[in-house]
């Protein structure tokens, strides 16, 4: 019995929380860990059910006396510390980036990634919360099954929440632990957070299997289904993976990785002179047939630049078969600034521009009210304008490519945006980072993971040109067949075959952005009021 209280403690639930955050990518290797995921949201699930006044120990049998007040409010606490411990665990690395590069005090940058996190576990905790006031005192042992659905409909609900309102920040949802896990072959379908979904239904399942009716026909045919099921989407999947590619769309790539140190990256006479030689070297210098340089690689405004700069990068590649996607800052005070991608190639009137739209709050541009926040750090080009969702790709001997700016490869459903014409959809897609303001740690596999995962969605490779890691190349399987070391500098070469079929999930977010998996989440959680039933 004390075990059992220890294990549903808060403490316990913060802990759970933090192995949650452990298992995006384990500081080690850096690698996902998608049963840990699985368990940890496991843990959850049993803590609630336990604390609530509902199972304690593996026996469907036993039961405790629920503590004082309701059982919702301990659900809600454990649920938020939970949040809290995944969150905080997750990003933390934003505390390098106030402090280290923005000069923020340590305390302040500290408090602002507490509350951060804090505030986002709320949409965790009342999803807590509302699975245990939905699901009546013995409903668990009743209805096990249904249970495990509502919990992942309200963690679903809760993911899409965070992912969407506020600006959104879903970094570390828990769909991108399975990148290689056996959950990964639901991506092409559902996306990561229906990924998400088939992960939080199996973790309350395992919490709640001592309450499985094993022997009734029923259970083993829903267990048959659910096997069959799985079957056929694995040969489903093999079978659209395994299918040849237009030979066409077979390209060799240079990826440019500078490891330009973000503290003198905006520093005239140190690392932008650094910036402005090495890439202009490698630029000009390139043999490959595509060259591409990360976020804003070039780190001034084309008329900033020396004279004679910007042209001279522009007559390299206006003849010949040549092409490059580059990284600029472009605007003025009078229409704003942009951090965009520039294309080079011959017989264009104009070069190919894409303006990012998923801007980061506080980096790129500032909330109402927060101006006086930003004001104590030191972090340039904080006020960006916002290009628009569904920009046209960049057309280069066949292959369609769609480039992205750093952290915009986390909404898979605004990428989607460019799938809606089949004829138009891109053929790759082509990530540009600098998240070296994060320093040289698990945040770099944290976005490898979220690009591996985009990958497997779309079917597509992703081509990552980054300042100091992960500059790799993704191919359509969600598979790293290339990879620099990170923080160092060099030269990325290989190739990538770019792809035209689309993925359901493409088809249809495409058309309905996420909407359709809110609704269906809607549905059950509708669908469990109605069947409550008081004890």
């Amino acid at each position: 019995m004390g075990l059992a209280r220890g294990l549903a403690s808060p403490p316990a639930a913060l802990l759970a929380g933090a192995l949650q955050a452990l298992s995006i990518a384990e500081p080690w290797r850096g690698a996902p860990l998608w049963w840990l995921q699985t368990l940890s949201l496991a843990w959850l699930v049993w803590q609630l059910a336990h604390r609530a006044g509902r199972q304690t120990s593996w026996s469907a049998s036993t039961w405790i006396q629920p503590e004082t007040g309701p059982a919702w409010r301990r659900a809600f606490g454990l649920a938020w510390l939970f949040g809290l411990g995944w969150l905080a665990g997750t990003f933390w690395w934003l505390f390098t980036s106030m402090h280290t590069y923005g000069g923020l005090n340590p305390v302040l940058a500290a408090a602002a990634v507490l509350a951060l996190a804090g505030g986002l576990a709320l949409y965790y905790a009342l999803a807590g919360a509302a699975f245990v006031a939905l699901v009546p005192a013995r409903g668990l042992a009743r209805h096990p099954a249904r249970a495990a659905l509502l919990f992942a409909a309200l963690w679903t609900l809760a993911e899409l929440a965070r992912g969407r309102w506020l600006t959104g920040f879903p970094w570390g949802a828990g769909g991108y632990a399975q990148v290689d896990g056996p959950l990964a072959l639901l991506a092409r379908y559902v996306g990561v957070y229906g990924v998400g979904f088939a992960s939080a239904a199996l973790a309350a399942l395992l919490a709640l299997a001592p309450h499985v009716r094993w022997r009734q026909p029923r259970t083993l045919g829903g267990a048959a289904l659910l096997l069959a099921l799985a079957a056929s989407l694995w040969g489903g999947r093999q079978t659209a993976l395994d299918a040849p590619g237009t030979p066409a769309l077979d390209s060799a790539v240079e990826l440019l990785q500078g490891n330009i140190p973000q503290d003198q990256k905006f520093i005239p006479g140190t690392g932008m002179a650094d910036a402005l030689r090495w890439y202009g070297e490698q630029l000009q210098a390139s043999t490959a047939p595509l060259v591409v340089a990360p976020e804003t690689a070039i780190p001034l405004l084309p008329r900033q630049l020396p004279e004679g700069y910007w042209q001279a990068l522009q007559a390299r590649y206006a003849h010949g078969q040549q092409a490059a996607l580059l990284g600029v800052p472009l605007g003025d005070m009078h229409a704003g600034y942009t951090n965009s991608v520039v294309g080079l190639k011959a017989g264009q009137a104009e070069p190919y521009r894409y303006d990012k739209h998923h801007l980061v709050p506080f980096g790129e541009f500032i909330p109402p009210l927060f101006k006086w926040f930003v004001r104590l750090m030191n972090i340039p080009l904080g006020d960006f304008e916002r290009g628009a969702i569904g920009q046209p790709s960049f057309d280069w001997q066949g292959q369609r490519l769609a480039p992205n700016i750093c952290y915009e490869d986390l909404f898979g459903e605004e990428l989607a945006a460019r799938f809606a014409d089949p004829a138009t959809a891109p053929t790759a897609f082509v990530n540009l980072s600098n998240i070296a303001w994060f320093g040289d740690g698990v945040a770099i596999d944290q976005h490898l993971a979220i690009s591996r995962m985009r990958a497997l969605e779309f079917e597509r490779p992703m081509l990552r040109a980054t300042n100091t890691g992960a500059t790799a190349i993704i191919d359509h399987r969600g598979q790293v067949t290339h990879q620099l070391p990170r923080a160092t500098r060099g030269v990325l070469r290989g190739s990538f075959e770019g792809r035209s079929h689309i993925t359901p999930y493409a088809a249809w977010a495409a058309r309905l952005g996420l909407w359709p998996l809110w609704l269906a989440c809607g549905l059950l959680v509708l669908a469990a009021l109605a069947a409550r039933r008081p004890d």
